[in-house]
């Protein structure tokens, strides 16, 4: 029975990452280095900018363990692995994405530094609870329980850990359309405003809360990301086929129509769990 999350295009065929690779001309099983994956297991918006963005607000080192919270096929922990020789635990919902992730890392030599774990965030209790920093890029908008889901993010830091987000924002009202579209295309049933985000963060117990907004930056984003996956589409049929070209450009075009109607915004928030630990 197929996962109700693979109603949105982006999680389906992720063995597609293969075909990029052979395009490349990496042989299968040969090592793989980071610069030639960070083009496609990026499934966020702004890449490794975005990825380095956290390294730095988050102070992330080599002593530190990480835990990325949706961590898709790996992209993201594999990058601040190797930029900063940190642990990251690597949490994936999907069984496919977080068997992909897995293979990945094996080739990029970094299996010591990533562990991939598979599993919901809200019922892995085995994680752990100490973590430096956890960061999460497009993954809380699959989880409507923003109350279970920030108080799990709390318990999993230790005292003055990170917490940081990347995520929707809600900036007007929905069409009937867009409601459909979002629930079955994204699989995302709910989106706070960004001053809901926050209280939730902070009814959570996070303290200094800095939150930004990303609306025009990712609206810019997405619309350069269809314009070019549809300006590079006969080479996009010759990687791949017709089914993950029109999958991948329909969901482009729903998530570019989402932000350019101006209902849908984003927003990346910082917060840190207070040193008593409260």
């Amino acid at each position: 029975m197929t996962e109700p999350i693979k109603t949105m295009k982006l999680y389906t065929d992720v063995d597609r990452i293969f075909n990029e690779l052979r395009e490349l001309g990496v042989a299968e099983h040969e090592r793989i280095q980071i610069g030639a994956l960070t083009p496609f297991d990026q499934y966020h918006y702004e890449g490794t900018a975005a990825v380095e963005y956290a390294i730095n607000v988050c102070g992330i080192n080599a002593d530190q363990h990480v835990l990325e919270v949706g961590s898709g096929i790996g992209g993201p922990s594999r990058y601040i692995a190797h930029r900063t020789g940190c642990t990251v635990t690597a949490l994936e919902l999907q069984a496919d994405l977080n068997q992909t992730a897995a293979q990945l890392t094996q080739r990029c030599g970094l299996a010591d530094h990533v562990q991939h774990r598979q599993g919901d965030f809200l019922d892995t209790d085995s994680i752990g609870d100490n973590y430096d920093a956890l960061v999460s890029w497009l993954a809380f908008l699959h989880i409507p329980n923003r109350q279970q889901l920030f108080a799990r993010c709390m318990a999993s830091l230790k005292p003055g850990g990170y917490l940081f987000i990347e995520d929707f924002s809600k900036c007007g009202d929905f069409s009937a359309q867009e409601l459909s579209d979002l629930e079955t295309k994204i699989y995302c049933g709910y989106v706070p405003t960004q001053d809901e985000y926050i209280d939730q963060v902070a009814a959570a117990g996070f303290a200094d809360i800095q939150a930004d907004d990303m609306t025009e930056s990712w609206t810019h984003f997405v619309r350069g990301r269809l314009d070019g996956f549809r300006a590079a589409r006969e080479r996009h049929l010759r990687v791949h086929n017709e089914n993950i070209v029109a999958g991948l450009d329909d969901f482009f075009s729903t998530i570019t129509n989402l932000y350019e109607s101006g209902n849908l915004g984003g927003i990346r928030l910082v917060a840190r769990k207070p040193m008593d630990g409260k």
